[in-house]
């Protein structure tokens, strides 16, 4: 009895040692997520160390920084502008090896806008637009787009330095820079999530939608993912009594700008700027940037309307 008693406590503990090192199926997978989360902070560290910020992982396998200008006091028809409705700079990279590709949008004051270009030549990052987004607003603020290639931590020490040529505010140290707000907004997010046909997330008080498009975009030959600046951009700033200013920008192809454009203005929605972002890119894109302030709802409507103008992604 007692050899049978030992023989059975020994099977138990070769089955307990076995189920330890087996794993459930949800344990295996949860160890190989945080194993994967953890190899992908380690490829990206050295990026992160030579921007000075820490960027977020996109769905698409992008890595995106976000600088928003938030020393800039800017208003536009009397709506003060939120840095991270109208007023953020960001830089995204599609992966951190020797090969990687960097595009972005820097937000500038007109001072800033010749010494940025000029560091940003000698760090061997192109320069591919330059223009505003906005109308009537005060001070006047600029746009410049940017691409390049090559090594990602060299890339992003080109970043750095072209930062330091303005006055964007370092990261937050108390979130990640980029990392999304939840609070309550006054505005129905549920209808305007309907109304468009895309969610949204709520980042420091503005809903901001991301509707990439459908097409396979190359630039230069290399595949660009649509965190990289191919999704359509729609941001809602409350404005009270469940208003909001919208802006953003439509990405389109040729045979759809006019059609967004009729649209846009049919639902009372101003396009205040057309134009490229890039120089290279397959098919060839333009970027309509627009401008309202109503109920957010009825917006929501009008840019739902004009999105179905499009390629976009479902």
């Amino acid at each position: 009895m007692k050899v049978k008693l030992q023989f059975v406590l020994l099977a138990c503990l070769a089955g307990s040692l076995m189920a330890w090192a087996q794993g459930s199926p949800s344990q295996k997978k949860q160890s190989s997520s945080s194993a994967t989360k953890a190899s992908a902070s380690a490829d990206w560290k050295a990026v992160d160390d030579a921007v000075g910020r820490t960027g977020q992982d996109q769905p698409d396998g992008a890595r995106k920084y976000g600088m928003p200008r938030k020393d800039l006091s800017v208003t536009v028809n009397g709506v003060q502008v939120k840095a991270g409705f109208a007023l953020g700079s960001w830089a995204a990279f599609n992966h951190p090896g020797k090969n990687a590709m960097v595009m972005g949008d820097l937000v500038l004051t007109e001072d800033e806008v010749t010494p940025v270009m000029q560091k940003l030549q000698s760090g061997g990052i192109d320069v591919t637009a330059l223009h505003n987004h906005l109308l009537h607003e005060t001070p006047r603020v600029m746009y410049m787009h940017i691409h390049g290639t090559g090594d990602a931590a060299t890339l992003g020490k080109a970043i750095h330095d072209v930062l330091a040529e303005t006055k964007t505010p370092g990261p937050d140290t108390a979130t990640a820079d980029g990392a999304p707000s939840q609070q309550d907004t006054g505005i129905n997010i549920a209808q305007i999530e309907e109304a468009l046909g895309h969610k949204g997330k709520v980042n420091n008080g503005i809903l901001q939608v991301g509707v990439p498009r459908a097409e396979h975009v190359t630039d230069n030959g290399m595949a660009v993912p649509g965190s990289m600046g191919l999704a359509t951009g729609i941001n809602f700033q409350p404005t009270g009594d469940g208003k909001a200013a919208v802006t953003g920008d439509f990405v389109l192809i040729a045979k759809e700008v006019n059609p967004v454009i009729k649209t846009l203005a049919s639902h009372g929605i101003m396009v205040t700027a057309l134009h490229s972002h890039m120089l290279t890119e397959q098919p060839r894109l333009f970027f309509m940037h627009f401008w309202g302030n109503d109920d957010a709802v009825k917006l929501a409507q009008g840019l739902g309307a004009a999105l179905k103008q499009t390629n976009s992604k479902k």
